[in-house]
């Protein structure tokens, strides 16, 4: 696909990485020079120095054949107009714009075609928002993502000394939980792969990513983790965009404290939040703040400043001063490699955590969610089989007839809607029906093409 993004800030470049690993053909437009000149030393994409909204500018950058622009600048306003202009002057089919404001929603007339032409929305805010919230709910896992209106659900979870599975192996994991649908799709051991057959045994720090119903996840989590312990206490440093929206979803939920430098922002945070949160002015790495405020009794401390080396500080000590589980946000993506699973518990990163929104919108075939995983490097994609016997890859075939690329794997079917959709672990007996929600692990992103084939119906497939 040939994809314009607007601006190659920390968003955009983490796009823009993304999108030129799967062979995309990017150009980045952005003002300052210098930043794109970096950009193109590191990436094979081409830079266009300009402001974005203007039509020279775009055309330039090759908006008459573009399939989509991506803009990603710092303001609302500029990606607005951006995705105006490549709608109404160059008839770009796909626009996306970052838009931090709450007030533009995805599906609004004020977006729509005779608006600003805004196809789709993504707030990395929000995102990280909802990506920490998932962590909080499941306080053991390292990732939680769902598919199919929060029917199935991937975790991901480091194996625990103690733990009910440590030290079995996958296929004695089905038989101590026999009316559980779950499956291990796929398990880490120092980094590498290994094989998820039945033979295989559970060590402690293994990284075990598992399918299951969601009403199953819970049960999940404490057999590989030994603890089921709900997070009531939780400690925020950072009360920027990211801290004020958290607290606001955790609201009644726990106890929460914020700490936050600035005495201004403080009394915002304060003016906008319920009483029962308490603000702290102050500074998150502080030793003596942390231990007047009992951060040894906290459930959970997160780090949510702009800087990345004031968060891996504050929760790299915050970990050692006896807080129970540690999370940090960190931009820089070899700081976040870094940091994941020693000091601090979980590193978040911005960036990741919207790529699977953006990649559900450049699959091609009937995809209706993707994940990225492990940093980037793997995929959990969920398509939908359409077609009949004679139009479709899927439909109608067993499991054990169907060809996926080496290491990729069937995890869970979703079958049926609402309330009386069922979640079913496949069998190389299975057979897949029209309109089965198929989620696939795929352990290398580069094979993701070739399982989005299965998706496409085809007037000319006959087997």
């Amino acid at each position: 696909m040939k994809i314009i993004i607007l601006g190659a800030g920390r968003v955009g470049e983490s796009v823009a990485e993304s999108l030129v690993s799967e062979q995309n053909d990017i150009t980045v437009i952005d003002q300052d020079p210098s930043r794109l000149r970096l950009l193109e030393e590191k990436l094979d994409l081409r830079g266009v120095v300009g402001n974005g909204i203007q039509p020279s500018v775009l055309q330039e950058a090759g908006a008459r054949d573009a399939d989509m622009v991506i803009a990603c600048a710092a303001a609302d306003e500029a990606n607005l107009v951006v995705c105006k202009v490549a709608h109404d002057l160059f008839n770009v089919p796909t626009t996306i714009a970052r838009l931090r404001s709450p007030e533009f929603v995805e599906g609004d007339d004020l977006l729509g075609k005779s608006g600003f032409a805004v196809d789709n929305v993504i707030c990395p805010e929000e995102s990280v928002t909802r990506y920490i919230h998932k962590l909080i709910s499941y306080p053991e896992a390292l990732q939680v993502v769902e598919f199919s209106q929060q029917r199935a659900c991937l975790i991901v979870v480091r194996a625990a000394v103690g733990g009910a599975v440590v030290g079995h192996t996958i296929g004695e994991l089905r038989d101590r939980f026999p009316h559980a649908e779950m499956r291990v799709v796929a398990l880490y051991r120092l980094d590498t792969e290994m094989e998820a057959k039945p033979s295989t045994r559970i060590l402690p720090g293994d990284e075990v990513f598992v399918l299951a119903d969601k009403q199953q996840i819970r049960q999940v989590l404490a057999a590989i983790h030994n603890i089921d312990k709900p997070v009531q206490r939780v400690m925020i440093a950072g009360g920027g965009k990211v801290g004020l929206r958290l607290a606001r979803s955790l609201a009644g939920q726990c106890e929460v404290k914020i700490i936050e430098r600035d005495r201004q922002r403080c009394e915002y945070l304060a003016s906008q939040l319920p009483s029962s949160t308490l603000i702290l002015q102050g500074d998150g790495a502080d030793e003596d703040l942390l231990h007047e405020e009992n951060v040894g009794d906290m459930d959970m401390f997160i780090a949510l400043t702009s800087d990345d080396e004031d968060n891996i500080m504050s929760a790299m000590l915050a970990k050692r001063m006896g807080a129970n589980r540690v999370m940090s946000l960190i931009n820089r993506r070899a700081y976040a490699d870094m940091m994941q699973g020693g000091a601090i518990d979980i590193a978040v990163s911005p960036a990741q955590t919207v790529i699977g929104e953006l990649l559900a919108h450049l699959r091609r075939g009937d995809v209706a969610a993707v994940h990225s995983l492990r940093r980037g490097a793997a995929e959990a994609l969920e398509g939908i089989a359409r077609g009949d016997v004679k139009t479709s890859r899927l439909v109608g075939r067993r499991v054990d007839e169907i060809r996926l690329p080496a290491g990729a794997r069937f995890g869970a079917i979703v079958r049926g809607q609402g309330r009386k959709s069922q979640v079913l672990m496949p069998h190389h007996d299975t057979l897949i029906e029209a309109d089965d929600h198929i989620i696939i692990f795929i352990p290398d992103k580069r094979q993701v093409r070739e399982v989005e084939r299965l998706f496409q119906v085809s007037a000319t497939f006959f087997g």
